[in-house]
């Protein structure tokens, strides 16, 4: 529930700009924000999601982009967060190309300040779409220029994040032999149990949607537990991979895990939700670095895309995750409140407090040339 204004609330987690976007024709209801350009265009992804009210989906929306420009500047990229939110009736309600159309030109009109991706609820195929409206669009068909589905690499990111967990654990940078729970059977959280397994851990699944938790789990030899059990099995790494807000209050003391390290976005419900983590014993890797694989690839993709380069800077996310770690042993504190720190440091430090526009587009590619723009 909203308890601010708008630009109130854009003020206090210092966005920079809200569009609100509606296309009678198409029926299509979006909000996109953008947090910060201080580093470069802001890149987030597009959600599709039944929101209980419009209230509902801008809190999300904030919430979403200012994460995305935290995970940009942690990550070394030259760019700054955003995200849109598409409010739709239903999870799986069609995505019509007139609406995706609509969206493309409401993304085309910002310049390039919002550089728009995949979300929860969006397809390659969408993207696509919005592609034949605007040039600001990542994550499209690989014969159009684009890197495809991001999902390998996020769930890479996450693998690496792991490995520096398993360093400060064991003492050894390795998931072999560990039991991991994952929760959320999804593009990403499939292609970690899929990764999980082939690096010698032992995975347990869970998702909302019980069919494909058990197909997932036949296709890769994984154990499936009930949607409600997954967050209270034994286990070294509990590995969150649908969305947020699920470590809280209520779910921290019932955790029997040694560590969290997982894909899905904004886990923490709360900043207190940190430390009450570190109280419990329970180790940490901040969502924002370990699960950056998806923007690192996509990001390649305005400078030429190479997914041996992709692959290459998503396997530093273990170094990232770290220092991380290290910093907030050192200052004993909780590592995602370090990590934020690391974050909001560097956009200080190289932001030079200005905003992207698209003359700047020289010295977001560090001087290399923009690859073709898609007309």
């Amino acid at each position: 529930m909203i308890v601010t204004s708008v630009t109130g609330q854009m003020l206090s987690r210092g966005h920079e700009q809200v569009v609100y976007v509606a296309d009678a024709p198409s029926g299509l209801r979006a909000i996109i924000a953008v947090h910060s350009t201080a580093l470069g265009p802001s890149l987030g992804g597009v959600r599709f999601w039944h929101y209980a009210n419009e209230d509902d989906a801008l809190v999300d929306v904030l919430r979403l982009s200012e994460a995305m420009s935290l995970k940009a500047s942690i990550s070394g990229l030259d760019q700054g967060g955003g995200k849109a939110v598409v409010l739709v009736d239903a999870p799986d309600a069609p995505h019509t190309d007139p609406m995706l159309r609509a969206l493309g030109r409401a993304i085309n009109e910002l310049g390039g300040r919002y550089l728009a991706a995949e979300d929860v609820g969006a397809t390659q195929r969408d993207m696509d779409v919005i592609a034949q409206e605007t040039p600001w669009v990542t994550g499209v068909d690989p014969a159009n220029g684009g890197s495809g589905d991001p999902s390998p690499l996020t769930a890479l990111g996450v693998l690496a994040g792991m490995r520096a967990v398993a360093q400060e654990l064991d003492g050894a940078a390795s998931v072999a032999g560990w039991r991991v729970a994952v929760q959320g059977a999804g593009h990403v959280g499939a292609q970690l149990v899929a990764d999980l397994i082939d690096a010698g851990a032992q995975v347990v699944l869970a998702d909302i949607d019980q069919d494909r938790a058990a197909h997932v789990a036949a296709d890769h030899g994984a154990e499936v537990v009930g949607p409600d059990e997954i967050l209270e099995v034994e286990c070294d790494v509990l590995a969150p991979c649908a969305l947020g807000a699920v470590l809280n209050t209520d779910t921290i003391p019932r955790l029997r895990c040694r560590a969290v390290c997982g894909a899905a976005n904004n886990q923490l419900a709360d900043e207190g939700s940190d430390d009450a983590l570190l109280d419990a014993g329970i180790l940490y890797a901040p969502d924002f670095v370990v699960n950056a694989g998806g923007i690192i690839n996509i990001a390649e993709e305005f400078v030429g895309y190479s997914r041996a380069r992709a692959e290459e800077r998503v396997a530093r996310i273990e170094q990232t995750t770290a220092s991380v770690l290290d910093r907030a042993q050192t200052e004993r504190r909780a590592p995602g409140r370090v990590a934020t720190d690391m974050a909001r440091e560097r956009i200080e430090r190289d932001g030079d407090g200005r905003r992207w526009h698209p003359g700047d587009a020289a010295a977001w590619t560090n001087g290399e040339p923009l690859r073709s723009l898609r007309p």
